[in-house]
């Protein structure tokens, strides 16, 4: 009898194992699946992975001829960009990213982390491997999606309008084959060229508020055609035709 009993008790307990097991890898599926989910408040002070994950997402979002960093602190800077990105779409504008937040966050995402007017093939049209730029793959991945965010922003500042992109990531290959510089931000998936509407001039002008601390348009040489735009260490805007 108390041998039965076991059994039986063993039997319960390993169905509920399996339970668990089956439920853990199904949300590590979904997870794996989906984009990053923030599992706390974030305000300054905070920091960690959370936070970078945060950044990436406002970085279009710095002030004029700023840069936000995505180092994983939550800093004033970090602070003033949760406000501004709060405030471009309406929310409660407190530098807090809670719920409403990362619920708007989520509205603009995609599945693999793309915001949901840009895509990881628009940005390279060069190859599918990212490789034989001037970085490693996985950064220039990395780098094209904090663009795409900054693209983000910036085609919401322009009251929503498309923006239609030409090139982005390059390898050298491709580079050199449409004449590109050979110190181009291209080939570090840091750069941008877009055509089409709304005008050069005001993807420029706009551009400033947005993070790109590389800005090139109609006045420059060689960009009567597109609108440049990128990062680097260092600001250099010029497109005397539109006042920059």
């Amino acid at each position: 009898m108390l041998r039965r009993y076991v059994r039986a008790l063993l039997a319960i307990v390993m169905f509920a194992s399996a339970i668990l097991v089956g439920t853990a890898v199904t949300a590590g599926s979904a997870h794996a699946a989906g984009c990053y989910s923030w599992g706390r408040t974030l305000s300054q002070g905070a920091s960690g992975e959370d936070v970078r994950q945060l950044q990436i997402r406002i970085a279009g979002y710095p002030g004029y001829g700023a840069v936000l960093a995505t180092d994983g602190q939550f800093g004033p800077a970090t602070r003033s960009a949760v406000v501004r990105f709060q405030q471009a779409y309406g929310l409660t504008a407190d530098g807090i990213a809670g719920p409403q937040t990362f619920a708007k966050i989520g509205a603009l995402q995609d599945a693999d982390c793309t915001p949901i007017h840009f895509t990881f093939g628009e940005l390279n049209r060069c190859n599918t491997t990212w490789a034989g730029g001037a970085v490693g793959a996985a950064t220039a991945r990395d780098n094209a999606l904090r663009l795409m965010w900054k693209l983000e922003a910036l085609r919401h500042a322009l009251g929503d309008q498309p923006l239609t992109t030409s090139s982005g990531f390059r390898s050298y290959s491709c580079n050199s084959a449409v004449g590109g510089a050979a110190s181009s931000n291209h080939l570090y998936g840091r750069a941008v060229d877009l055509t089409g509407s709304p005008s050069f001039c005001r993807i420029v002008q706009e551009a400033r508020y947005h993070g790109f601390n590389e800005i090139l348009g109609p006045g420059y040489p060689g960009h009567s055609t597109h609108a440049h735009l990128g990062d680097q260490s260092s600001r250099y805007w010029s497109a005397s035709s539109c006042g920059i």
